[in-house]
């Protein structure tokens, strides 16, 4: 959970964003007036919610619709006057917290009218219970400090565990899934907490909501980026990916050509579904090969692996601890196929007795063994480039070598110069 990959989708952009923000705002070095960051700000919201209709992202839209309505809710109960004591105040600081949990929660389906409905129904309802507590208030207690002065709110107990609890459901979501949506919620929310903790200042509230407004969008924008750059299924970086990358190689530099072995009868046998456990359990060995490989995920059970500054010699021994990390890492099936299962047409011919053949189907269905683990292998081609080869010289000598270990009888690593024979390398079976 606390790999370094995880933690720089924790961080980048919103974590960054923030903390810069934040050196600008108490160094002294913002010095925008307060209606250039008040307009900064209802641009951000306009632009991230066209964004959000742009991408169809319904989470990062209704969190800029709660963002909008909280600031609303401040600015009604006094502004830079507001009394951390007022009604209006109270519901704003627990209400939002609230309401990015709930938004965090949810499956992203789109803005749609049938996805949309609960939700903004339910915050229609809070903004007419937030209206009326407001009318009957007789009014919030005034501040007495200046409005450029920077002094911090004194925020009352239960708002301080409504955003420690919060923060803490969305820091644990944003580890857990790694998407820019759930990480730009928490540090949304994290610029929330500052702006009410420096209402009073209005210059520095602005601030920080406009950042909040800011985080929010650019996650919509690093998601786009991920969807281009990053394969779905694996989590890898993909083709694109590994294109970019060719572009910046330099000699010396290894490439290693990685194809799973009898990847098709896996499917052809169990499915599509056990085929994409079988990709992501070998991506994830992948993820984790040494040496300073990166890998790549270039199509189908095609993968790739690149070595910057490295020759063939340097990495081999490296791809044959990948290489036996894999065949040892043994995977049950979740569950068969269900159009694995035959479906005859004589399911249906006789009436006599046929609800009780059906019954005892099932009852053999659900006790049914569970199957025994599978083994996978990979082949593997390294290629090494010179001072006269191309990135695509080299990748086409990669395959070659990948083929030369098909051929002699997989589950082995095998490089472009001269075969390497491993004593370890077994023939493969059904994997």
């Amino acid at each position: 959970m606390w790999s370094a990959t995880t933690l720089k989708s924790l961080a980048v952009p919103g974590g960054i964003l923030l903390l810069a923000v934040a050196v600008l705002v108490h160094s002294g070095w913002l010095t925008l007036p307060l209606p250039a960051l008040s307009f900064l700000y209802g641009c951000t919201l306009i632009g991230g919610m066209l964004l959000a209709w742009r991408f169809h992202s319904s989470r990062i839209f209704f969190a800029l619709v709660v963002l909008l309505l909280g600031q609303q809710e401040v600015a009604f109960s006094g502004g830079p006057h507001a009394s951390p004591g007022s009604t209006v105040f109270a519901a704003a600081a627990v209400l939002v917290p609230l309401n990015f949990v709930l938004i965090s929660l949810m499956h992203e389906r789109g803005l749609t009218a049938s996805g949309s409905a609960p939700l903004a129904l339910f915050l229609f309802v809070q903004v007419v219970i937030v209206a009326v507590l407001g009318r009957a208030e007789t009014g919030p207690s005034l501040l007495t400090h200046g409005h450029h002065a920077a002094v911090p709110f004194s925020l009352p107990d239960y708002v301080l565990l409504a955003f420690a609890a919060a923060g803490t459901i969305l820091l644990a979501r944003a580890l857990f899934t790694r998407k820019p949506a759930d990480s730009a919620l928490l540090w949304s929310l994290a610029c929330f907490f500052l702006s009410l903790r420096f209402t009073g200042t209005a210059r520095i509230s602005a601030a920080y909501s406009a950042t909040a407004a800011c985080i929010l969008a650019t996650s919509i924008i690093e998601t786009s980026y991920l969807l281009a750059y990053r394969d779905e299924l694996t989590t890898l970086p993909s083709r694109r990916a590994f294109n970019d990358a060719l572009l910046r190689l330099q000699h010396p530099y290894s490439i290693a050509a990685v194809d799973i072995d009898h990847f098709k009868r896996f499917n052809d046998t169990f499915g599509h579904d056990t085929g994409d456990q079988v990709l992501r359990l070998v991506a994830a060995q992948l993820a984790r090969v040494t040496g300073g490989g990166q890998a790549y995920r270039c199509g189908g059970e095609e993968f790739t692996i690149l070595f910057p500054g490295k020759t063939t010699r340097e990495v081999a021994d490296h791809l044959e601890q990948l290489r036996a990390a894999i065949e040892a890492a043994e995977f049950r099936m979740r569950g068969r196929d269900r159009r694995q299962v035959p479906r005859g047409p004589d399911r249906r011919n006789a009436r006599t007795g046929g609800r009780a053949r059906k019954a005892n189907g099932v009852r053999r269905l659900a006790q049914e063994p569970s199957a025994a683990p599978l083994s996978v292998t990979v082949s593997i081609g390294i290629a090494t480039s010179s001072d006269r080869t191309s990135p695509d010289q080299v990748m086409q000598a990669a395959d070659k070598a990948l083929y030369r270990a098909k051929s002699n009888g997989r589950n082995r690593v095998e490089t472009a110069a001269t075969p390497r024979q491993r004593n370890s390398a077994k023939a493969a079976g059904i994997a």
